[in-house]
């Protein structure tokens, strides 16, 4: 039920109490939610007020809407704002720069045990590894060594990483269900300060991630970037 005394307007109130509990995972990753009906009946407020807060939930990507059948929780990329899951060609190309991608390796390899036991693989298991640089108007912006799960993604190794970026195709080719992330400052190995074009004593932000489908692991990705060369930015509202 919306409180008179909130300075919030009623539409805003439903709009809140929604996305809160989408963020507590009350409702996944493509989880049909209350309809209209529901929500009116809950909240005590008119059909209008409901739509418009479910309006707006859609226009941030946060639910999916289907005419005739309800409401539904988005896929996790589409709220990628809040967990960092983004296409890095999108980001650069938003700031009006060019991408650039160069493949340094993309082949099947032999898992050792701990890459098994984070891919959910047998050890030994045959597995996917790319390992592609990100270029900004000509200049190394991230390392992406990548490993993915063959069962989650049988076609990885055919596509043309050059012309479309693993996160983008994994977006489309997976069911992504939920991420795992760590973030460190650390320095680059070897190989990641020759391809990034720094030295091995230069400070970079590191980002491990890995991805699950609602089956097992998906990928797990060391995204290296020069720390003079990017920033994380976040916006927060309580």
């Amino acid at each position: 039920m919306v409180s008179p005394r909130s300075p919030q307007a009623p539409y805003a109130q439903v709009k809140q109490h929604l996305k809160d509990r989408l963020a507590a995972g009350d409702w996944p990753p493509g989880a049909q939610m209350p309809s209209e009906a529901e929500l009116v009946a809950q909240f005590h407020v008119s059909r209008m007020t409901v739509n418009r807060a479910l309006k707006e939930l859609q226009a941030e990507g946060l639910v999916d809407r289907v005419q005739g059948v309800g409401t539904f929780a988005a896929a996790l990329h589409k709220v990628s704002s809040t967990l960092m899951l983004r296409d890095l060609h999108e980001e650069i190309a938003e700031r009006g720069h060019h991408h650039a991608a160069q493949v340094m390796l993309q082949r099947e390899e032999a898992a050792p045990q701990a890459l098994a036991a984070q891919l959910g693989v047998a050890e030994g298991a045959l597995v996917f590894h790319t390992v592609i640089v990100h270029r900004e108007n000509g200049v190394a912006l991230q390392c992406e060594d990548r490993y993915v799960n063959p069962a989650e993604a049988p076609q990885y190794l055919a596509q043309d990483f050059t012309r479309i970026t693993p996160t983008h195709y994994l977006f489309g080719a997976t069911a992504l269900w939920r991420a795992q992330y760590q973030v460190e400052a650390a320095l680059p190995t070897a190989p990641e300060a020759q391809w990034l074009g720094i030295a091995r004593t230069d400070p970079c932000l590191v980002i491990v991630r890995r991805t699950f489908s609602r089956q097992g692991p998906i990928t797990l990705a060391r995204l290296v970037h020069p720390g003079t060369r990017y920033q994380l930015q976040g916006d927060f509202q309580p």
